[in-house]
């Protein structure tokens, strides 16, 4: 048996609080869908808990990223599984696994949007520079602020059961559903994913306001994480219709990505150039308004290319239905 302990950063554990895992679950293409959901669910749990010490420590922000990217993919694989599994089982383990992301996003969050205004202002003059650092200053502080809760939240009992709860989940066959149809192969729960994204994508129309593009990028990430369930359980290097289709939804999450990213910095900005008030010099105020000039500028291409992303997406995915 294997087990992970966490030291002092995010508050202590009692002595003997450990998190103990066996071998690692392995399955094959041809085992039952829900034992390939067990073990996808074993992998993203080793991977939460390989990058819980990076992230309670806090000098390389992957960490933290990599951290919260094995929560979404958990909470990916129990909202594509619901067929599948005990609902109320999986509902519930999901909903704590959304209250552990909550915890996490906020530090993410502004590690991306400290990074993207730094890199922005890279091709400006040093004063200019200087200003952007005034805007930035605020935001730091919210960080510090969003990593103390964020802390808080691992040290908590509540992380700690969290934690216990998902290792006995997959220590064992997961609690499946008591319905009396066949249940679905993981090819089915992808091709799902796509109905609900392209459904959603007709509702959208031809020029969607932010938001909804916004809502379309995260269920792209559930058709994206529900395909790497497939994808990885075959031979790496083989080209399959669903690594394909992984692969064009990642271009499609870049896009959209690149979208809420440029409307978060725009909005950010200028928030934080209010924040200052009198403090606020002419200087600061002109920077910030060539950082939201850049970030306009970015979002109106991803508007006028995200479309051209999703016909890949749809072209990938005529080679997933099921010949008749």
């Amino acid at each position: 048996m294997s087990a992970v302990t966490h030291g002092h950063h995010g508050g202590p554990l009692r002595p003997g609080k450990l998190v103990k895992l066996g071998d690692p679950v392995r399955s094959r293409p041809s085992d039952p869908t829900v034992h390939q959901l067990r073990a996808a669910l074993d992998t993203r749990l080793r991977a939460l808990l390989a990058h819980d010490p990076g992230t309670r420590v806090g000098e390389d922000p992957e960490e933290l990223h990599q951290m919260r990217v094995a929560v979404r993919r958990m909470r990916a694989t129990l909202k594509a599984a619901r067929p599948l599994l005990d609902r109320v089982w999986a509902d519930d383990l999901r909903a704590e696994l959304g209250w552990l992301g909550r915890a996490l996003g906020p530090v993410r969050d502004a590690d991306v949007l400290i990074e993207r205004l730094r890199g922005r202002a890279a091709a400006f003059d040093d004063t200019s520079r200087l200003a952007v650092e005034t805007l930035i200053e605020a935001l730091v502080t919210d960080r510090e602020t969003a990593r103390a809760e964020m802390l808080a939240v691992l040290g908590s009992r509540r992380y700690t059961v969290l934690l216990r709860r998902l290792a006995t989940a997959v220590s064992r066959p997961l609690p499946a559903s008591s319905g009396r149809l066949a249940a679905p192969s993981l090819v089915e729960l992808v091709r799902a994913e796509y109905r609900r994204l392209s459904k959603a994508v007709r509702a959208a129309g031809e020029d969607p306001p932010d938001e909804v593009l916004h809502a379309l990028r995260i269920q792209g990430k559930r058709l994206r994480y529900t395909g790497e369930l497939v994808a990885t359980s075959g031979r790496k290097r083989e080209r399959t219709p669903v690594r394909e289709l992984v692969e064009s939804t990642v271009a499609l999450q870049d896009v959209l990505g690149e979208h809420q990213d440029a409307c978060v910095a725009q909005h950010r900005v200028m928030l934080l150039l209010d924040g200052l008030g009198d403090v606020g010099d002419v200087g600061v105020a002109f920077v910030a308004g060539r950082l939201v000039e850049r970030e306009e500028i970015s979002r109106m291409a991803m508007r006028q290319s995200w479309s051209t992303a999703w016909q890949q997406v749809q072209h990938r995915a005529q080679s997933l239905q099921p010949t008749s």
